[in-house]
């Protein structure tokens, strides 16, 4: 399934690269033979206020404490916006589409530094400082920016909530970090539909005591309820607020944002990460993995409030004085053709998605991705999630026209920036896999007891030494997280995550270790089944969880969304069933293929197949927790038609 050479670099894009294959294993030697020197000179490309003495300090045992340039001073907002005035004032920072394809707006460098010294002396007055957490709960649009640069100038501490949650994951939120401020807005638009964010804020209010202030964009102008004394109109409060903000110097580790991600407990992590490194990490890896360019206009897909958004739409872009496309829509809305129109209306040159939006717009077929140029499209990229080799070869073909490298990058929330990914100009591709780690990052393979697995084989995926963009701690807990991240495998960061590595070095992720399936005693990574069932011409994507068999232990449970021009038949299931037979084996058949025509997803797109192995269960009663979910309305279909 996996092809045995490597797609090598095309010839015109090396051409212009930063680095060739040579150049990556050099300085990845050095990045992992002189770590200090490697970090310390890609830090001193940023300003600091007071320049650092040491790099790093500290390491992965015991309490897992690790420290990077702890005795410098900086100011991210200074780092994403100042610094670029000079020379790139009138540049264009945010390209931002609405909703509705007619709704736009473009900020330039000096625009986007106005805005966010006024909101950060309007913080000031309102009474949030430095260490203060500030609430942003906003949909995309260029004040969510605005709001967390504002937060970070002001040596505040930034907390992004997904629009989409409801007003008790808000409050739980909230909560945790007691929030000093909340930042939203009236409602916020989606595929068509309106939100109501001050509605659901003002209920997460009655339940958030430590909130002293809340301030509302106008988004679409509705008539929203306004508390005296709490609740300011954002467009006052700019106004009225002096346009220059003397930036708060913050300790390099001092925290820059908290995000809140799934526990297994049910409840959320507060994960925070720190100024220095972490602004390090990922003005560095932009640069390299999406070979980044003065010039360059680049579309992250993610929603603002995800980590891939903090890191690639926001931090890492603006660190680098790029060009960012910022879209408040969904894919289909209202064609199938509204990503690629959007990538030729702005010149996109690196376009950063997750496999699951790939799969859906490749259920639509080539013609609406065909009815427009993306000439302008010189990389592509993918996360969340491996993208299986079909869903690669369409995107490298029919949306790159075959001339795109793709940059499928393996990182998570935890990690703050990209761990394992292409150098496009220095990786050959294989379809499927991550490829080899960033500088700096030394992954291993271990076996169920710690033993290190050597060259080719299977295993834990776990990350041998730190790197400056990791989560320093998780909010008001440190216990969990050394128990959630180092206790399994002392000395080593454990991911979470199963891979491979190949002959070449390459990794291969299999997915979460838990993601396991035991089928009379054969252990089956869901990753490996839905890659054979989504290889099939017909299969648009595919899901797939284990579920309670009288005889096997484990049976194979797999949810199929077909592409759009294919019926759903008994013919078909014996079909895909076959078809895995064949791929993998008889032990891998599933014992049921249920349709579906949409799987329920978060905002980044990530499947949510927790929610699916409930229904497969039959605990269809209890789903948990449903407030990251992007289509809710695929829930009750997916019930409807479950097997008996």
């Amino acid at each position: 399934m996996r092809p045995s050479a490597p797609h090598p670099v095309p010839a015109a894009f090396a051409a212009s690269a930063h680095l060739d294959e040579a150049g990556y294993h050099a300085l990845y030697r050095r990045s992992v033979a002189d770590p200090d020197g490697f970090w310390g000179e890609a830090a001193r490309a940023l300003a600091w206020t007071r320049p650092f003495t040491r790099v790093r300090e500290g390491d992965f045992s015991g309490d897992a404490q690790v420290r990077w340039f702890a005795d410098g001073t900086l100011n991210a907002s200074v780092n994403c916006l100042d610094r670029h005035l000079a020379s790139h004032g009138d540049r264009p920072a945010i390209l931002w589409e609405g909703d509705e394809p007619e709704d736009r707006r473009t900020l330039t460098y000096r625009d986007l530094h106005d805005q966010v010294s006024r909101l950060a002396n309007a913080l000031t007055t309102l009474g949030v400082g430095p260490g203060d957490f500030v609430g942003i709960y906003l949909p995309v649009i260029p004040e969510a920016i605005v709001a967390a640069l504002a937060t970070a100038r002001i040596g505040a501490v930034h907390a992004l909530v997904f629009s989409g949650f409801s007003a008790e994951s808000l409050a739980q939120r909230l909560n945790d970090c007691g929030a000093k401020a909340l930042i939203t807005a009236d409602e916020s638009r989606r595929g068509g539909r309106l939100v109501p964010l001050k509605r659901n804020a003002d209920q997460a209010l009655a339940e958030s005591p430590s909130v002293r202030s809340v301030v509302v964009v106008t988004r679409t102008g509705a008539e929203v309820p306004f508390s005296p004394g709490r609740d300011h109109r954002y467009e006052n409060l700019v106004a009225a607020a002096d346009p220059m903000a003397p930036p708060v110097a913050v300790g390099a580790e001092d925290p820059l944002f908290i995000l809140y991600t799934s526990g297994s407990t049910g409840q959320p992590k507060g994960v925070i990460h720190t100024t220095g490194g972490y602004l390090v990490h990922t003005a560095l890896s932009y640069k390299y993995v999406f070979d980044h360019h003065d010039g360059d206009i680049h579309w992250c897909t993610a929603d603002i409030a995800w980590v891939t958004a903090h890191s690639y739409v926001l931090y890492g872009p603006l660190a680098n004085a790029a060009t960012i496309v910022l879209f408040e829509g969904v894919p289909g809305y209202p064609t199938p053709a509204r990503f690629w129109e959007i990538v030729d209306r702005y010149h996109v040159t690196s376009f950063y998605t997750a496999p699951t939006a790939v799969r859906s717009l490749m259920r639509e077929g080539d013609a609406p991705v065909l009815a427009t140029s993306r000439h302008s499209l010189r990389l592509l990229g993918s996360v969340g999630e491996p993208i299986n080799p079909e869903a690669w070869h369409w995107y490298h073909r029919v949306v790159g026209g075959g001339r795109c490298p793709i940059v499928d990058t393996y990182w998570q929330t935890e990690t703050g920036a990209i761990l394992i990914a292409p150098i496009p100009g220095a990786t050959p591709l294989k379809p499927g896999s991550a490829t080899r780690p960033f500088f700096g990052v030394q992954p291993a393979l271990v076996d169920g007891e710690g033993n290190e697995i050597a060259g080719p084989g299977e295993g834990h995926l776990v990350i041998d030494a730190p790197w400056p963009g990791q989560a320093r701690t998780i909010h008001r807990d440190h216990a969990r997280y050394v128990d959630t991240y180092f206790r399994r495998f002392p000395g080593r960061y454990f991911t979470g995550d199963g891979a491979r590595r190949d002959a070449d070095g390459y990794y291969w992720l299999t997915g979460r270790v838990d993601d396991v399936i035991n089928v009379s005693g054969h252990r089956l990574g869901t990753v490996e089944l839905e890659t054979a069932i989504a290889s099939h011409p017909k299969v648009a994507e595919a899901a797939v969880v284990g579920f309670p068999h009288a005889i096997k232990g484990q049976g194979i449970y797999a949810y199929v969304t077909l592409k759009a021009e294919f019926p759903e038949t008994d013919g078909l299931r014996r079909e895909l069933i076959d078809w895995v037979r064949t791929r993998i084996g008889p032990i891998a058949s599933p014992d049921v293929i249920h349709w579906a025509s949409d799987l329920p997803k978060n905002r980044s797109g990530k499947i949510l197949r927790r929610i699916l192995a409930r229904i497969a269960r039959g605990e269809t009663d209890d789903l948990g927790d449903r407030t990251t979910v992007a289509n809710p309305d695929v829930i009750p279909e997916i019930i409807g038609r479950r097997a008996a």
